[in-house]
């Protein structure tokens, strides 16, 4: 295996980890500036409110999106797969 190869297949290990949780982030990202910008609105600081508020709109993001990321892990697993007679060479 040469370094270019070793490269390689660290920065498409990277691309896939940011492709799968990419999504997910950015949706608690969102609830909890919503949450938060409420809360600064309404002067409730409850950090129940927040955590239930995120733990829904993430599970509901899995459910959404569980089909797909699953898809991209397993192509990303095939492709590794497929390629250990490269590494082996």
């Amino acid at each position: 295996m040469t370094t270019d190869r070793a490269v390689d297949l660290f920065q498409a290990m990277m691309i896939i980890a940011a492709k799968v949780t990419g999504p997910i982030l950015l949706i608690a990202l969102l609830v909890g500036l919503v949450v938060g910008v409420l809360q600064a609105a309404t002067q409730i600081n409850e950090a129940s409110i927040s955590f239930v508020s995120k733990l829904l709109a993430i599970s509901g993001g899995f459910v959404v999106l569980g089909p797909w990321i699953l898809q991209q892990l397993v192509d990303y697993t095939v492709r590794s797969i497929e390629s250990i007679s490269n590494v082996v060479r």
